[in-house]
């Protein structure tokens, strides 16, 4: 074994001494331990239900990009199709100059068309806008009476009824079998029986109720003496009024002929027949 000399005090000691016997001294210091190499710890990202955060982003701008070509392709097409409309308008055909051809209206692009109900009248034609009115097929009479006043003056037939028979006046009293007034004819009777009710009553009853049943339209004069009567069959009939005027009557007899649509009866004024009966006729 070999001997050293501690460098503190000097005492002889053995190198496989750690430290001085004498004065303490350690002889040799330990072996440093070996260095620990460190690997560094990279932090996982945070996931929240099983998908991570940040995948939301790129979704995001992906539907940002589909949206706005939405809506360009979208406005492509709309330019596309206001193109074609006016394509078509500005080119369509012209039209036919035949006379009988149905005129057509044509609408421009991005116009509002407001189409009316057409009437019960009207036979709408279709692919035009043009009505057919339909002709009527009804008829009305419009009567304009008036009597000769003693001075020859023209005065309405106020309040007073007429009628259109299928009859003449004269056929329907003797069909009913009726007996005239003595020395006067079936008509002039009759007259005589709205001048005097209670003399003739029984004729006037009768009368009446023969005509009844021949009447097919009525109608009654207002102030002017003017009557209407509508919703009248084409065909031809009979007019019948009888008025009293003071002491005398004037009777309306006489064939019409109703067409469609309005028919306008301006009768001449009618002279009234003044008829005294003594007592006792």
């Amino acid at each position: 074994m070999s001997m050293i000399y501690c460098p503190e005090c000097g005492h002889e000691i053995s190198t496989a001494a750690v430290a001085c016997p004498n004065c303490g001294r350690p002889l040799s210091a330990p072996a440093p331990a070996p260095a620990v190499a460190r690997v560094p710890v990279v932090a996982e990202p945070i996931h929240r239900d099983g998908v991570p955060t940040w995948i939301f982003i790129p979704l995001g701008i992906i539907g940002v990009i589909l949206v706005v070509a939405f809506f360009i392709f979208m406005s492509r097409n709309s330019d596309d199709a206001n193109s074609n409309l006016s394509v078509n308008v500005n080119t369509r055909r012209p039209a036919s100059t035949n006379p009988e051809r149905v005129s057509t209206t044509e609408i421009p692009p991005n116009s509002t068309v407001t189409t009316a109900p057409p009437p019960s009248t009207s036979v709408a034609v279709p692919g035009s806008q043009t009505d057919v009115s339909a002709p009527p097929s009804k008829g009305s009479v419009v009567i304009d009476a008036k009597i000769s006043d003693r001075k020859g003056q023209p005065q309405p037939v106020k309040n007073e009824k007429f009628y259109l028979l299928d009859k003449d006046l004269e056929t329907i009293l003797s069909e009913a079998r009726l007996e005239p007034i003595e020395g006067q004819s079936l008509t002039n009777s009759l007259g005589l029986s709205v001048l005097y009710p209670d003399r003739f009553v029984d004729f006037n009853r009768n009368a009446l109720r023969a005509i009844k049943e021949h009447i097919k339209y009525a109608g009654t004069t207002d102030g002017a003496g003017k009557a209407e009567l509508g919703g009248i069959e084409p065909d031809s009939y009979y007019l019948f009024g009888v008025t009293r005027s003071g002491k005398g009557f004037a009777i309306w007899s006489q064939p019409v002929s109703v067409i469609p649509g309005q028919n306008a009866l301006n009768l001449m004024p009618q002279n009234t027949q003044e008829m005294e009966i003594a007592p006792g006729e």
